[in-house]
């Protein structure tokens, strides 16, 4: 994970920020030249082996802390927001993009009213009210799989699997049954393809020239921003017309977004619709590409390693 400190900050074991080794960098613009767009993880893994398990890189002027070890992450966690915060140019280019702010975009006071709202919203009776739903949606990619081995059909895992997260979280978050498992690409998905690969294109950037004019792909962007946008203000009326005609709801939210809702109506809550609807954004991103991309990574391995599966 990456975490930001000023420059002189304390660093890892007594040390500052700028006294931790880490790649060579260039006047002005760091080591972002030497960072592949695409492959940032896997950069970032060669420099731990080369250089430990924490290390310096610099976005330009800026220092950004790489830590490679899990307990250290741990502690980090258990750390933010005071002595830690996410790198400030994931939250700066998120806003660029028209991105509203959720839980892993805000920092300080904000970053803990909006956790607690969203724990509230994890709470185990509204995971449990979605469960029979989550059986659905598990035996539609069942059976899709099981038809396309019958057909000697070869699957584009990546593909189905954020049908198949996008159709959960929908269902778990916000009680709606979209079905892109069967029905194919649902048009919010679509969009979410676009918002991830432009987020981390943007924030290793050399020059961020969409301040200045704007590329055809950047005016695909500014639509889809606006369509998830669209998406989660209807969401939100929808479930707060459920919970009006259902007070009960409020006690027993049947889903995630109800939930959240009735935890920011508190008068302690310290968050308001917007902030909703950017942890409704927060949700469907975080939750359809991590999802899909750790389950396709677990189906890898298990694949190169049978006895796993057992």
């Amino acid at each position: 994970m990456t975490a930001s400190l000023q420059s002189g900050e304390p660093g890892a074991v007594g040390r500052r920020i700028d006294e931790l080794p880490g790649p060579r960098a260039l006047p002005l613009v760091g080591n972002m030249l030497q960072i592949d767009r695409l492959r940032v993880h896997q950069t970032m893994e060669r420099w731990s082996g080369q250089f430990g398990p924490i290390f310096r890189v610099r976005f330009g002027r800026g220092n950004v802390l790489v830590v490679a070890d899990g307990a250290a992450v741990s502690a980090i966690l258990r750390d933010r927001p005071d002595g830690f915060r996410r790198p400030a140019v994931t939250a700066l280019v998120s806003e660029e993009m028209g991105g509203r702010h959720g839980l892993v975009t805000s920092e300080g006071e904000a970053w803990r009213s909006q956790r607690r709202m969203v724990m509230a919203a994890f709470a185990p009776q509204a995971v449990k009210a979605y469960f029979p739903s989550l059986v659905k949606v598990v035996l539609r990619l069942q059976r899709r799989w099981e038809t396309a081995a019958r057909d000697g059909t070869p699957i584009a895992l990546g593909p189905d699997l954020k049908r198949y997260t996008v159709d959960i979280i929908a269902g778990l978050a916000f009680g709606t049954d979209v079905n892109t498992i069967e029905g194919g690409d649902d048009v919010i998905q679509r969009d979410l393809d676009l918002l991830l690969p432009a987020l981390a294109r943007r924030s290793v950037a050399l020059i961020p020239y969409w301040r200045w004019f704007k590329l055809p792909q950047d005016r695909r962007l500014e639509r889809s921003v606006a369509a998830i946008g669209s998406a989660g203000n209807q969401l939100i009326i929808v479930a707060r017309a459920r919970l009006q005609a259902e007070p009960a709801r409020r006690e027993q939210p049947g889903n995630l977004l109800e939930a959240m809702l009735a935890a920011a109506d508190r008068s302690d809550s310290g968050v308001d619709d917007d902030i909703v609807a950017g942890n409704v954004s927060t949700m469907l991103l975080a939750g359809e590409d991590t999802t899909a991309n750790s389950i396709a990574w677990l189906l890898y391995q298990l694949a190169r390693n049978p006895d796993g599966q057992w």
